[in-house]
Formats: C-alpha cells, sequence, structure tokens
C-alpha cells in the first residue's frame, strides 16, 4: 500500500473509500434529497408544473394521468415500487410536466432535486447504470402498451392490465390481490367503457380467473387470457351458445285453456 505524507513529513494512513450503493442511495435523505410521505390520492406533482425534481418510488402505488383541453382525464400507466417517476426533469431544458402523477395507495418516495440527480448520474457509473436501465425498461413498457392497444381485444387487454398490477413476470412473488382500483380508471386504461369493463370482470370472475369483493385478488390462470386469446374467445363463444341453447331448450310454463278449466 503506498505511503501518504503530510506537510510535516509525517506518514498518513489513507482513509478507505465507501463504495457507493445505488440501494442506499435511494433509500435515505441526504443532501439534495429528501423522504416524502403522500397520502392516498395525494399528488406528487401535477400537469403543467415545472420539471425540477424527480421521485422514487420507495414503497405503494401510483398512476400518470392526463387531461385534455376540453377536460377529459386519462389514466396513462400505473407505478409501484422501484419505479422513477419524473424522469423529464433530467432533460437538458427544464421544461414542463406532461402528467399529474398521484397515489393510489399511500407512498414512500426519495424526492430528488434536479441538480443532485444531475450530479449522481454523472459522478457514480453504478447509479447511471441502473437509471439507464430502467429508462430502457420503460421505453419496452411502452412500446408494449402500444401494441396491446392497437392489436388486442379490450378483454385482453384487460387481462394483461390485472396482471401487470398483481405484478405477474416480476422478480419474487406476485402480489396477486391488487390496490383498490375503479372500473372508470380500468376503462380509460385500456380505451374502452365502464360497462364492458364491468362484462369482463364477471366473466373472468365466472370462469374463477379473479375473485372480488372491495379488492381484486388475481389468479394465475388469468394469464390464458393473455397468452391463449384466440383459444379463451373460442371457448367463451362455445360456452355462450351452450347457454343459449340451453335456456332456448326450456319450455315454458303451459297455459291453461278455457276447455280444460
Amino acid at each position: 500500500m503506498p505511503a501518504f505524507f503530510d506537510h510535516r513529513g509525517a506518514c498518513m494512513k489513507p482513509s478507505a473509500t465507501v463504495a457507493f450503493d445505488p440501494a442506499v442511495f435511494l433509500a435515505t435523505a441526504g443532501l439534495g434529497r429528501r423522504i416524502v410521505e403522500i397520502p392516498t390520492a395525494g399528488v406528487f406533482f401535477s400537469q403543467g408544473d415545472s420539471a425540477n425534481h424527480v421521485f422514487y418510488i420507495q414503497t405503494g402505488r401510483a398512476k400518470l394521468t392526463v387531461v385534455s383541453g376540453a377536460g377529459k382525464e386519462a389514466t396513462i400507466t400505473l407505478l409501484s415500487a422501484g419505479d422513477f417517476v419524473g424522469e423529464e426533469s433530467v432533460a437538458a431544458i427544464i421544461g414542463r410536466h406532461m402528467a399529474t402523477a398521484s397515489a393510489v395507495t399511500m407512498c414512500s418516495v426519495l424526492k430528488i432535486s434536479r441538480d443532485e440527480m444531475l450530479r449522481v448520474m454523472h459522478d457514480e457509473n453504478a447509479f447511471s447504470d441502473m437509471f439507464l436501465s430502467f429508462l430502457v425498461s420503460r421505453s419496452m413498457r411502452i412500446q408494449a402498451d402500444l401494441v396491446d392497444q392497437l392489436f388486442n381485444s379490450s378483454e385482453r387487454r384487460l387481462a394483461r392490465i390485472l396482471l401487470l398490477m398483481a405484478e405477474f413476470g416480476q422478480p419474487g412473488e406476485p402480489e396477486k390481490l391488487i390496490p383498490r382500483i375503479s372500473q372508470e380508471t380500468l376503462a380509460d386504461m385500456i380505451g374502452t367503457t365502464r360497462s364492458r369493463v364491468s362484462f369482463f370482470m364477471n366473466r373472468f370472475r365466472s370462469l374463477g380467473f379473479i375473485e372480488y369483493n372491495g379488492r381484486i385478488h388475481v389468479h394465475k390462470s388469468l394469464l390464458n387470457v393473455v397468452l391463449h386469446d384466440q383459444k379463451f374467445e373460442h371457448n367463451a363463444a362455445l360456452l355462450s351458445n351452450d347457454n343459449e341453447k340451453r335456456i332456448k331448450g326450456r319450455k315454458a310454463p303451459r297455459k291453461s285453456t278455457a276447455s280444460e278449466a
């Protein structure tokens, strides 16, 4: 180990440098960052606000929504622990948020200033690698959402959203019991009406794919709708036809005639 000397010529022990850990950075408050508790329905930032902070969700669920000039609101995506939101704040030119981020459940988030976010991205390769990986994953998710919207049936889109909310396909065990979410929000996300969502939810429940009584419990069997859409629709159609035949086959009660009276 090389020796170090002060201005008087005395030997000094080199100070041990602590390796930067992105997980520790994102779990603790510090210079340019603080932990904030956001209650259910609380707002991280609003559409049109200046984009000068990035948020990291430590616990809880959130959503991104946009409002059109005519006042119509639509949900873009749902967010969960481990997601960043407000990443547009690190753009070269400070702009404004294009959407509103709000809490679906109680959230604990790390609020990071733009300056601190840029500093740690520049100085710490481990952090910039992790953040880049998140951005690539987010881009792939957006592309998958677009393909889903363009080519898949509304029933399959609903099944996919429910599975994503239950975190099927993510590391660890899926949550299965997802946060409370209205059928109107689900309808906005998949581009259909609330009545259609209600119809599909009832069918999923009758087929044993989900259970719900206030909160939705998702079973792994719901994957069949996403992975085998055509086969599922064919079987569902056969089931519907069988039900119709049974109903038509039932004999209506015979009315008594005057001669029988």
